[in-house]
């Protein structure tokens, strides 16, 4: 009994499957000379195969094959046989000019008798025209005359009324302001229209992390003018995330201790550009770190950006780190930035008692580091946020002057010898690649290498690494190194827009000058999970890792875990 019922199904299954193969329509054609022939091909239905045959004969009309027919046989009510007979091959003999203009004639390609060269010529002077305001530019051969297989012609070019583009117009749910727009987008009033420009808005506007378009841009062409029109809506991307706790401060009795974490993270605001940030932690007693930037985009209506920042780091008693910056970015185009910076960075010893039996420096000082350097950001990924595709480039180099501070606190034999003032090299860089597999089955890799250079580097110089956005399965900041390079691999196999599972490994390798074993070669592995709320990001990851400080024991596996509420 079973085993009738099992075959019933598997006959039933089959023979689905074989009615569904012999569903459609079927076409198969040949031609004659030069001979070429394709087999069996299947279409949803007759009306797709008879648009198939056509694509083929226009095909061969542009090869210059001008007098092609073709003979069609059926075999059967549902397959179709054709074969073409071209005929002869024209060519072209002579085409002039003719009154196209000579600035739109330089970007054609050099002359050739190959019969499609004259609608490729064709179709470079109207994308020319229109990308210089003449969106209803027109262009046809005329006076076309043939001698046995060689044709002649003269190109008739009508360049209609010149446009120029108007105001931007925004709308929808939005607060951005029109003139935001128009400086991110390079569309001003006043310059002539051009079709590229406006698709290149279009692309710039779908990676914008501010908004969303609800429609592809439209242009109102009146009065010799062309008014682009932009439906946006606004992005949830404003972040308010926060921890506080409340514990007995136990080098004051009596009183008690604030810990936790903050992040403030507020975005376009004005519907200008304009970004502020704040980020503060204490998780324990002794450490904590404040971070506070702001920037303002297209400074007074210029392509450039302006940002500045005040970062502090206190690491317990040991040393306490105050850097200050001030940058200028500049947009080369849609996908390129460069960024020029100064830094300032200073660092203090906090707690002088272990080095007062010092005989030479110590590896951490006081010193003060001013730094001018350069930024590149090349960003060609499909989203701001979580890409299915593209790449993205980020470096930066910086180089100024060191100088260490003598410390009252420290036996002052410990600055002899030492040259005190000394230029100090910094470099980082950054390559992300996200590969679409399938909708629901992508790859993300990132590698990101660094450097820090001089002659008298201290541990307060070092990066510190670690942690959920660098080395997963370690503690936040639990690398110090002076030069570094790391992978990041993750499979992610996606359940929405935002939301995906994911596996992922981590490869590094670190330098640290003040361990006895300096190379470090960490790795973890892991899993996890990022899911969008609609109001916020909720991610989870487990992962574990080993490396000279830390076994390979599921005892010391690391959960990173964090929401970000996004208003």
């Amino acid at each position: 009994m079973k085993s009738s019922l099992l075959a019933s199904i598997l006959f039933f299954l089959i023979g689905g499957v074989v009615c569904q193969a012999q569903s459609g329509y079927w076409v198969k054609w040949s031609s004659d000379d030069p001979p070429s022939k394709v087999d069996w091909q299947a279409f949803d239905s007759k009306t797709a195969g008879d648009q198939f045959l056509d694509s083929i004969q226009n095909t061969f009309q542009y090869e210059g094959y001008l007098g092609v027919i073709f003979h069609a046989e059926e075999v059967g009510s549902d397959s179709l046989k054709v074969d073409f007979e071209l005929g002869e091959k024209y060519f072209w003999e002579k085409i002039s000019l003719g009154n196209v203009p000579v600035e739109l004639a330089k970007s054609l390609p050099t002359f050739s008798q190959e019969y499609r060269v004259a609608y490729q010529w064709m179709d470079q002077v109207i994308q020319g025209a229109e990308n210089n305001g003449f969106p209803f530019a027109q262009i046809k051969l005329d006076s076309l005359q043939r001698d046995g297989t060689a044709l002649s012609a003269v190109f008739n070019y009508d360049a209609g009324p010149l446009i120029l583009w108007d105001s931007v117009k925004v709308a929808g749910d939005t607060k951005t302001q029109e003139r935001y727009l128009q400086n991110l987008t390079g569309i001003r009033p006043g310059t002539p229209f051009s079709q590229k420009q406006l698709d290149e808005a279009n692309q710039t506007l779908r990676r914008s992390p501010y908004f969303t378009q609800i429609q592809s841009p439209q242009v109102d062409f009146q009065l010799k003018k062309a008014q682009p029109n932009f439906s946006l809506r606004d992005r949830n991307t404003n972040v308010l995330d926060g921890i506080i706790g409340l514990l007995p401060n136990a080098n004051e009795p009596g009183k008690m201790l604030i810990t936790g974490q903050l992040d403030l993270q507020l975005y376009h605001l004005g519907g200008k550009g304009r970004d502020v940030a704040v980020h503060w932690q204490r998780l324990n007693v002794a450490t904590q770190e404040l971070e506070i930037s702001a920037k303002e985009a297209f400074l007074f209506n210029s392509p450039l950006d302006v940002s500045v920042g005040f970062n502090l780091y206190k690491q317990d008693s040991t040393f306490l780190n105050r850097f200050f910056s001030l940058e200028f970015g500049y947009h080369i185009n849609r996908n390129t930035a460069l960024s020029f910076f100064t830094r300032r960075q200073a660092s203090d010893v906090l707690n002088t008692e272990d080095y007062i039996e010092a005989i030479e420096l110590p590896d951490v000082a006081d010193y003060r580091w001013n730094q001018y350097g350069i930024g590149w950001n090349w960003n060609k990924l499909d989203s701001p946020y979580f890409p299915r595709r593209g790449f993205l480039a980020i470096g930066e180099f910086a180089v100024g002057n060191k100088k260490i501070i003598e410390n009252t606190g420290f036996p002052p034999e410990v600055y002899l010898g030492v040259d005190l003032n000394t230029p100090q090299y910094l470099g980082k860089a950054q390559v992300e690649k996200h590969i679409f597999i399938k909708p629901s089955w992508g790859m993300w890799l990132r590698a990101t290498g660094g450097f820090a250079q001089n002659e008298n580097l201290l541990v307060n110089d070092l990066f510190r690494l670690g942690g959920l956005k660098s080395i997963r399965g370690f503690n936040e900041n639990y690398f110090y190194a002076k030069s570094f390079g790391y992978l990041n691999m993750e499979q992610r196999l996606f359940f929405g827009d935002n939301s995906f599972l994911m596996v992922f490994a981590d490869v590094g390798i670190l330098e640290n000058p003040y361990l006895a074993a300096s190379i470090d070669h960490p790795v973890s592995f892991g899993s996890g999970i990022n899911l969008d709320t609609g109001s916020g990001v909720f991610q989870f990851i487990y992962g574990v890792g080993k490396s000279n400080l830390q076994p390979l024991q599921f005892s010391y596996s690391r959960i990173h875990f964090g929401y970000l509420a996004r208003f």
